[in-house]
């Protein structure tokens, strides 16, 4: 998908050095070219071109969630099927961001140090002067949060990596070392603190522009920074104060008492219409926002379901028994009652997590007036050619009010939420639990990880955790619930990384569903062996920069 330019970048080039190589043909010098708001405002807005999502625009259609055990992409010709069936390496890159990365840094770095106030100064006389440096001003603030936020996303892909603070002529950065993890992101958090106070709480209120870096991106970034450091894969000091500081960081968050979490029902998160709806959301902290495209839709709704459609990305039997009873009661298939009622009871009544019901589509639900059959000689089942393997579709960041049949298709904007509330609280029970257990608070973290993750259940409708008295059973809570409350948000599989459960991705299960009369019999059945190999917690590094770069040592298992 088409990521949204902003402001007046929309008019201009947002690829590589294009803002920075001003010259005499083109009219200007750089000291010229920072000497007009214009130009200045460009070369701040250039550094969102690069916000993550996960649409499926990195993988040819398939979402990283799909190599992981949420998910199956239903065609094995998708590039997704080399990662968990080891044939991906330093030569066959999957999901490569460090050149682009690392371009946007650099572009980020000339800004930072080109910047001048003194160049801006012929138009200090001008009647939108201060409006115009003040906007200035607060690129300089976001496009460090900006830098910071893609060193992130480079350390949770390759570990270790090049820390670059200032811009570097092609020699020198043939020649640079790498910086360990940990410290890069600490980096990140030291330069998201760093500004945070200077950032409004929203654009709203300064001129307008919403989308942009915001007090609360700048310290959720910063929260989830610390959250990796501290965790398993990436720590490599003190644990315990490692994860205090993830704890304290996140409980900055929740301290704002700015963002909030409304019931299920009543989130615009959850609209059916997942376009602009979703920026009304309550607990939307940081998006990346998309054009208009029926791409999504297509890519992942049943084939034969509309005009294109591919089936795609489909839940995993895994990711479905991770959904509990309505009453909290985990799923179990040794329970004949659940396994009757594996949806719905005789009376039509839901009976399981609210956020089953808007994440999976499963056999007998209607979506956008048509009945979803999954079961074999369903419409949407086997043997359909293409249909899914699973015995599930997907919903969840499908929007219902696309139009898929020409000639008047109507296509949606997709925004992608990057950073939201539930997942700080979820960030906040897991830092503190590994730190103090459950139930402790202090002056600093003042309400328990309990209380943290109950408030994420009681907006999605579920009681209170059940049990969960020490720090390895609520440990266990934990991840349940960040593998439920942000299933295909792009947490599971750096989740599964960092907190270095490679193994569970190895067997992969779906349901098989027999249509006896008026009645369904479901039977879990394994779909997929994977090959896990724990050099795959990080990506190989390319062999394109290895090669150029002889310091730049390969990742292990990697060589």
């Amino acid at each position: 998908m088409k990521k949204l330019a902003l402001i007046i970048a929309a008019s201009l080039t947002l690829g590589g050095c294009d803002f920075l190589d001003f010259d005499e043909s083109q009219g200007k010098t750089q000291d010229e070219a920072y000497g007009y708001f214009d130009n200045v405002l460009a070369l701040g807005n250039a550094a969102y071109r690069s916000l993550p999502d996960d649409f499926g625009d990195h993988i040819g259609g398939a979402l990283r969630e799909a190599a992981t055990d949420n998910a199956v992409y239903t065609w094995e010709s998708n590039a997704v099927y080399d990662i968990y069936n080891d044939v991906w390496s330093p030569l066959n890159q999957i999901d490569n961001k460090w050149s682009e990365y690392y371009q946007v840094i650099y572009d980020i770095n000339m800004f930072l140090r080109d910047y001048s106030e003194e160049n801006l100064e012929r138009h200090k006389w001008d009647s939108n002067y201060p409006d115009n440096i003040e906007k200035a001003r607060m690129s300089l603030r976001e496009v460090r949060v900006l830098r910071a936020l893609y060193y992130f996303e480079l350390v949770k892909r390759y570990g270790d990596v090049p820390l670059l603070t200032e811009p570097m002529e092609l020699d020198e950065i043939n020649s640079v070392t790498k910086t360990k993890a940990t410290e890069i992101l600490n980096f990140v958090a030291t330069e998201c603190a760093s500004v945070a106070d200077e950032l409004p709480l929203s654009h709203n209120d300064f001129f307008g522009e919403t989308g942009r870096v915001t007090k609360g991106a700048a310290l959720a970034i910063r929260a989830r920074a610390l959250l990796y450091a501290a965790s398993p894969l990436l720590c490599d000091g003190d644990a315990s104060a490692a994860w205090k500081a993830a704890a304290e960081a996140a409980h900055d968050v929740i301290a704002m008492n700015y963002y909030s979490l409304p019931a299920i029902d009543e989130d615009p998160l959850y609209d059916p219409n997942l376009g602009d709806a979703v920026l009304k959301s309550p607990q939307l902290i940081f998006e990346t926002r998309n054009n208009a495209s029926l791409t999504f839709e297509t890519r992942n709704l049943p084939i034969g379901f509309a005009n294109g459609t591919n089936s795609g990305n489909t839940p995993t039997q895994n990711l479905v028994d991770e959904f509990e009873m309505k009453d909290g009661t985990p799923f179990s298939w040794n329970n004949a009652t659940h396994v009757q009622n594996m949806y719905y009871d005789k009376a039509g009544n839901p009976t399981r997590d609210p956020r089953f019901y808007r994440t999976v589509l499963a056999n007998g639900m209607k979506f956008m007036k048509t009945q979803i059959d999954t079961y074999e000689g369903g419409r949407f089942g086997a043997p359909v050619t293409g249909a899914t393997l699973t015995g599930y579709y997907l919903k969840k960041l499908v929007n219902e009010t696309v139009v898929l049949t020409p000639p008047n298709t109507v296509s949606k904007n997709h925004h992608y939420p990057t950073y939201r509330y539930a997942e700080v609280l979820l960030n906040y029970a897991e830092a503190l639990n590994e730190w103090k257990g459950p139930d402790y608070t202090d002056a600093n973290c003042t309400i328990s990880a309990r209380q943290a993750l109950n408030q994420v259940r009681q907006a999605a409708g579920m009681p209170d955790v059940k049990g969960a008295g020490d720090q390895n059973s609520f440990r266990t809570a934990v991840r349940h619930e960040r593998r439920v409350e942000l299933a295909f948000e792009d947490h599971r599989f750096w989740d599964i990384r960092r907190w270095k459960i490679g193994n569970v991705v190895e067997q992969i299960y779906g349901v098989h569903i027999r249509k006896n009369g008026p009645t369904f019999e479901y039977t879990r059945q394994l779909v997929q062996n994977r090959i896990w190999k724990d050099k795959m917690y990080l990506y190989p590094i390319p062999q394109n920069e290895t090669f150029v770069n002889p310091n730049l040592t390969q990742n292990p298992g990697w060589e």
